[in-house]
């Protein structure tokens, strides 16, 4: 009985969400109370079954596990085939971790059509975790279209004054890139049929093991085609416009999980499709792409800094700090690619918290303006409390999660083979400093300001539920600051094949290439 449920754990995770939504179905739209907790209960379920995954992973095994493969379509190579490696393994452990984060603090705060609300924040995230653990193309372009769906009537339903804009653009930009992608995977499975013995066929390692055969010319429209749509939902500038308002707009819940999983979607394909399938195309656009993530981090940094919306002012500063990623991510070497994927855990937990607080302080204000704001510290101290650890988190002080991720992404991209010029990680060091800059300068007129209003001083502090919310997050943020190795050995392996592919592809390479 155990040894089935262990070599189905990842099909069981996936879909357990489905037997809240199920349930949820079977319930009438009054019983708003119950709605919440069915919806509750069943997250924490799947965060527990992805606890029991992380336990029996094995670290010191390189290759996939708990591999799972139903065939789909007889006559192509199209199946149902799952599996994990640390990568998706701590992806995936941030998704179920944050998902019954956003349903309790939305237990007070979304109050019409609770029902579909539920049902929607559970399908989304089977889309989530149906992205981190496909290992077939097909799978994964089925899974990366059906996340949208949720998030649309989320942000379409329960979202600000002007959600349908912010809707409709955020459907717009994601659906045209993906159209891009699509075309790229039927094209490698046609491609795989016109081998000997071939057949047409989207499962990843098939395809992984042919991709050296395709003309480099072609590689490179492929690789556009996976990196424009991954490039959209991370977002890499200049295709960010999207994201301040889908964040602006979307309620809290939203907000929380657009930030914390969503955007990582993107800088997941990355690293687990645009590098691995095309080593050479990555190589050969490096500099352009590495120019692209720079010129994001210290763009986003400023944008940040004259915000007067305190939640816009988070949603740049993801642009800034997500461009750290994508400049780990193609700098290619261990460092940069281990910094890269703690910074997306990083990045899901501080951000995820700046709008949970946000979300606590608009709920009692009903405003997000800083201006409106100031002496927080006095009249709400432990809101201010809270608010000042993951400020300086997002910051990357040293001791909390920040610092290592960043901390080993410029350390990496320095010495890189990959990158052209030093000057990039140097001018992205720029970006700690503005980091420092804005965050700073918005909590101190928040929490230290002038108070602008006699309300501020009879503002509620914090409830125990909220407090209970926060507290899982602080503990991490602490715990990756001080103690990365922890998870830094889950993600070992996963970083060292991505780079031994990458230097494998390097030696077919005329050097003069790298600089084009």
């Amino acid at each position: 009985m155990l040894l089935q449920f262990e070599q189905n754990v990842l099909t069981i995770l996936l879909f357990s969400p489905l037997v809240g939504v199920l349930i949820l179905l079977l319930i009438k739209q009054e019983e708003d109370t119950f709605l919440k907790y069915i919806g509750i209960v069943t997250s924490i379920f799947t965060f527990i079954i992805s606890i029991y995954l992380y336990n029996i992973y094995n670290i010191n095994d390189s290759s996939f596990q708990f591999i799972k493969s139903i065939p789909l379509i007889n006559f192509i190579d199209v199946k149902y085939a799952v599996g994990i490696d640390g990568l998706s393994l701590v992806l995936i452990l941030l998704t179920t971790f944050l998902t019954p984060i956003t349903l309790i603090s939305s237990f007070n705060s979304i109050k019409k059509r609770v029902k579909e609300f539920t049902v929607f924040m559970l399908l989304l995230e089977v889309g989530m975790i149906g992205v981190f653990v496909s290992t077939d193309l097909f799978l994964f372009y089925i899974f990366w279209e059906a996340m949208l769906i949720p998030m649309y009537f989320i942000i379409g339903i329960w979202g600000g004054k002007n959600k349908i804009y912010a809707t409709i653009k955020f459907f717009i930009f994601t659906m045209a890139g993906s159209l891009l992608m699509l075309i790229a995977i039927l094209w490698m499975g046609n491609f795989a049929a016109l081998q000997p013995d071939g057949i047409f066929t989207t499962d990843y390692f098939k395809l992984l093991s042919i991709v050296h055969l395709i003309p480099k010319e072609i590689q490179i429209i492929l690789f556009l085609g996976f990196t424009i749509s991954f490039a959209i939902k991370v977002p890499l500038f200049p295709l960010h416009t999207w994201l301040p308002d889908a964040h602006v707009e979307a309620p809290t819940a939203g907000s929380v999980i657009l930030a914390g999983v969503l955007l990582k979607m993107g800088t997941y394909g990355l690293a687990r499709f645009s590098l691995p399938l095309f080593p050479q195309a990555a190589i050969q656009l490096t500099a352009i792409l590495i120019t692209l993530a720079v010129v994001g981090i210290i763009y986003g940094a400023l944008v940040s800094m004259v915000q007067t919306d305190i939640k816009k002012l988070v949603a740049y500063s993801s642009v800034s700090h997500l461009g750290f990623v994508v400049l780990g991510i193609f700098a290619a070497t261990e460092e940069s690619l281990q910094g890269s994927i703690l910074q997306m855990v990083n990045h899901g937990l501080s951000t995820g918290a700046l709008f949970l607080l946000v979300g606590m302080l608009y709920d009692r204000k009903h405003s997000r303006e800083i201006s409106d704001f100031g002496g927080l510290a006095k009249s709400i101290p432990i809101f201010s409390t809270f608010f000042m650890i993951v400020t300086l988190s997002s910051i990357g002080l040293p001791g909390l999660n920040g610092f290592v991720g960043e901390f080993l992404i410029l350390v990496g991209s320095f010495n890189s083979s990959f990158i052209p010029s030093k000057w990039f990680t140097i001018f992205a060091t720029s970006g700690v400093i503005l980091s420092a800059v804005y965050m700073l300068w918005m909590f101190q007129r928040v929490v230290f300001g002038k108070i602008t209003s006699e309300s501020n001083s009879k503002l509620n502090d914090l409830s125990k539920r909220e407090i209970g919310l926060l507290i899982p997050i602080i503990i991490f943020i602490v715990w990756i600051g001080i103690y990365p190795s922890t998870f830094l050995k889950i993600t070992t392996n996963s970083s060292k094949n991505i780079v031994t592919q990458m230097n494998q592809s390097i030696q077919n390479i005329n050097p003069n290439q790298l600089s084009k």
